[in-house]
């Protein structure tokens, strides 16, 4: 049951994970990438990069493999591959199309908070033909900290001229729970790759299976406001 204080006035979405099933074709490509140079590296570590800048994921990965390791190449390797992906594999995740219909109805400002470039972020959009259907994007290199700190949801807040408590955020990862919490946006986790601690149960208002779920209760919410 998510749990909600009251209906919000704008939705923040995050990307890779909630709106776009992306996640995962990221991780493929990196494990192609490494292994393509004999270097392992073990899901945990991808499950960790998830919701990350891609300067963070590196740090993260050159942690593991060590300064010997040519990571320019690994990582050249890995966007060549899952840019190919972008073209064949990219898909919404079950339940983007309604939740934006619902929000068209509601009249609902809505906006993307995403640690992947605008030049990525727009790919996908136009892919869709959803480039239209949000009021801002704020995208890598428009914040000088990135997720999990709050800066990404507080530009979002901004330019919608919402304040916190009146915006729900929509997020997969932990980096992107942190992120939006700490900008005092309740958020509401729709997991995809990470699963949700115990303290991330916590922070958040709600964690459910998919956007469906975030529907369904809008519209209920929004009926009971209107009765």
């Amino acid at each position: 049951m998510v749990r909600f204080p009251a209906t919000p006035q704008a939705i923040v979405f995050d990307l890779d994970g909630v709106l776009f099933d992306t996640e995962a074709l990221y991780r493929d490509a990196l494990l192609a990438a490494a292994a393509e140079v004999g270097i392992d590296i073990p899901l945990a570590l991808c499950q960790r990069m998830v919701g990350l800048h891609g300067h963070a994921a590196r740090m993260l990965l050159r942690d593991h493999v060590g300064d010997e390791v040519d990571l320019d190449a690994v990582w050249a390797g890995a966007s060549e591959r899952y840019h190919a992906m972008f073209e064949t594999d990219l898909r919404l995740k079950p339940g983007v199309m309604a939740l934006l219909d619902t929000l068209d109805e509601f009249a609902m400002p809505r906006a993307i908070a995403t640690s992947s470039p605008h030049r990525t972020a727009m790919h996908h959009l136009e892919a869709f033909g959803l480039r239209d259907r949000f009021d801002a994007l704020v995208a890598a290199g428009d914040c000088e900290r990135c997720k999990p700190y709050p800066d990404p949801y507080l530009r979002a807040m901004r330019i919608l001229n919402k304040p916190a408590h009146c915006c729900l955020a929509l997020e997969d990862s932990h980096a992107g729970v942190r992120s939006a919490v700490s900008a005092g946006m309740p958020t509401i986790m729709v997991p995809d790759l990470q699963q949700p601690s115990a303290e991330l149960r916590r922070i958040c208002a709600s964690v459910v299976s998919n956007l469906d779920e975030v529907n369904g209760w809008l519209r209920k919410a929004r009926g009971a406001q209107a009765g």
